[in-house]
């Protein structure tokens, strides 16, 4: 049995999958928002990252791995911690199209005291 490892970076506005060996060493399928859509506003949304899925388990299929194991990642540090909404479009459309999820992962990187938020800006207040 094969199992291989996909990496889903979902942000707001860009969903990336990138499917390595069990190693990370080796690239086996990778595609990102941009690869599958014109228009920039659209990166984000599930239904391309439904479709992404879809491309990156077919080549997975052909490679002749069953078995992935999923590591979800957001922005995270000082920016979000909640993946977008591509993250779980991509999930159910790697369960739909046959690959059997052995474990699913959190890995965003969160903040132990480490930089400094931005400051937050203030509207002036009419009197």
């Amino acid at each position: 049995m094969k199992v291989a490892i996909v990496h889903i970076y979902s942000t707001y506005n860009n969903t990336q999958i990138l499917a390595t060996d069990i190693t990370g060493a080796e690239t086996l399928a990778k595609s990102s928002g941009g690869m599958l859509t014109k228009s920039q506003h659209k990166e984000g949304s599930p239904y391309v990252a439904m479709k992404m899925a879809e491309q990156v388990s077919s080549t997975l299929k052909s490679k002749g791995y069953e078995s992935i194991i999923v590591k979800v990642r957001a922005a995270g540090g000082i920016r979000s911690k909640n993946p977008g909404q591509g993250a779980d479009a991509a999930i159910t459309s790697l369960t739909r199209s046959g690959m059997n999820i052995l474990e699913i992962e959190n890995v965003t990187p969160l903040p132990h005291d480490g930089c400094r938020p931005k400051k937050k800006f203030l509207s002036k207040k009419k009197q």
